[in-house]
């Protein structure tokens, strides 16, 4: 098809039209995020001058707005396509970042928040979706996992250069940020748009479906049923940024440092091998569903071995060691579902109504979020190991989900290549 370029590699993959300059565009992105997101807190408070619960209350207000926002987005997907969408996404937040520095009163703040909020929160959504919009098949996983890599590489990197910055500067520079992230946004719009969606297909299950509301994704209970195993494996998501450094403080009473340890490993690793482990999974022949209950497996692992560790509490040292131990478990685990549950999520969702799929899957994502601080201290107040033990519970589920529902999703969402394809190939392979 026109829409791929080069030759396809020995997994049957081709890459898609403008892909470099796709993933350049998310890893510029990435580090603009990385440049305010860690310190969003003080970034607002500084940029704009009002005090820390002002900017507290607004981002709170302006989230939850961004979350009911998130199937309206779904909606333009479907009637724009996700790269038209996409673009307004990135120059709205690039207004929005520009203006930061000049939104000194709080209805000033509040507006420019609240646009850029309802861009931040939709742009998951739009993102999945563009990724379904221009590749196919194995090529759809690759990009995923380059995607995540990508993020954790640009926000890593963003919060290293804002540290400088600030480290050179002080705190003034947070003006400078805004700036240069807004800039950052603009570079990536620019290169996105470069990128070729591949043209609809005419064949297959979805074809011949009118585009319909929400109504025709409340009655798919498989996709529903995907959707929940994902809200149960991304509550495991917000174990090691929300429940993580409590458990260390307080029940292990162990130094804060080792969330700082645990944190840079947990990113040098989905920056450094996340392509890597994901292209093994994926030359496996794996079935996604398959490969996505891996991933959920080994989340159950690492959470175990917290439960373990809470109960001996052994000395400093063996606790560092077993802790990092668990994080990389843990980071497996992360490595090998994320490519494989995206590209299973956008493969599962018919074109036509594709974005109003992904943003009812993505919010499953977004409630994890939100009800985790609250369910991992309620837990942790009354034992240490139960938040563990309840994401482990939650982790075995959404395995045992992902497999009950094989046979209930479309075999091209299960599997990255057709069957057919892959054993066709295998003799040409053999025989060269």
């Amino acid at each position: 098809m026109a829409v791929f370029r080069g030759k396809a590699s020995e997994a049957g993959e081709a890459k898609v039209a403008g892909e470099r300059s796709l993933l350049l565009g998310i890893g510029i992105s990435a580090i603009g995020i990385g440049m305010y997101v860690p310190f969003s807190l003080v970034f607002f408070h500084h940029v704009t001058g009002l005090s820390f619960t002002l900017v507290g209350l607004v981002m709170t207000v302006t989230g939850v707005a961004g979350l009911a926002f998130m199937p309206l987005a779904g909606s333009a997907v479907d009637r724009f396509g996700a790269k038209r969408v996409n673009l307004v996404l990135y120059g709205i937040r690039a207004l929005g970042f520009a203006l930061y520095p000049f939104a000194g009163s709080l209805p000033a703040f509040a507006a420019v928040a609240l646009v850029t909020a309802l861009a931040d929160r939709s742009f998951s959504v739009v993102q999945q979706s563009l990724i379904g919009e221009v590749a196919r098949g194995a090529a759809r996983d690759r990009l995923q996992a380059s995607t995540r890599a990508l993020q954790n590489a640009g926000m890593g990197a963003g919060a290293l250069l804002v540290s400088g910055v600030l480290a050179l500067w002080g705190t003034g520079a947070f003006t400078w940020t805004a700036w240069a992230n807004s800039l950052a946004f603009v570079l990536a719009g620019l290169l996105v748009g470069r990128v070729r969606p591949v043209p609809a297909e005419r064949s297959g299950p979805s074809a011949g479906r009118p585009a319909a509301g929400y109504r025709m994704v409340l009655r798919d209970r498989p996709f529903l049923g995907l959707t929940a195993a994902n809200f149960l494996t991304a509550l495991g998501y917000s174990a090691l940024s929300v429940l993580f450094p409590l458990y260390l403080s307080t029940w292990l009473a162990a130094p804060d440092s080792l969330t700082g340890a645990a944190f840079t490993l947990n990113t040098a690793l989905c920056a450094g091998i996340g392509v890597l482990v994901a292209g093994r999974v994926r030359r496996s022949g794996a079935r996604r569903t398959r490969s996505a209950a891996l991933g959920a497996l080994l989340f159950a692992a690492a959470f175990a071995g917290q439960i373990v560790l809470g109960t001996l509490r052994p000395g400093q040292s063996a606790t560092l060691v077993a802790l990092l131990v668990i994080v990389v478990v843990y980071t497996l685990g992360e490595l090998v579902h994320s490519p494989s549950g995206g590209a299973l999520s956008v493969s599962a969702a018919p074109e036509p109504v594709r974005g109003r799929y992904l943003a009812t899957y993505q919010l499953s994502y977004s409630l994890a979020t939100a009800l985790a601080p609250s369910l991992f201290t309620a837990l942790l107040a009354v034992d240490g190991r139960l938040p563990w033990a309840v994401l482990t519970a939650a982790a075995l589920g959404a395995a045992l989900a992902l497999l009950r529902l094989e046979r209930h999703l479309p075999a091209e969402a299960v599997h990255a290549e057709p069957p057919a394809a892959a054993a066709a190939r295998r003799p040409a392979t053999a025989a060269a």
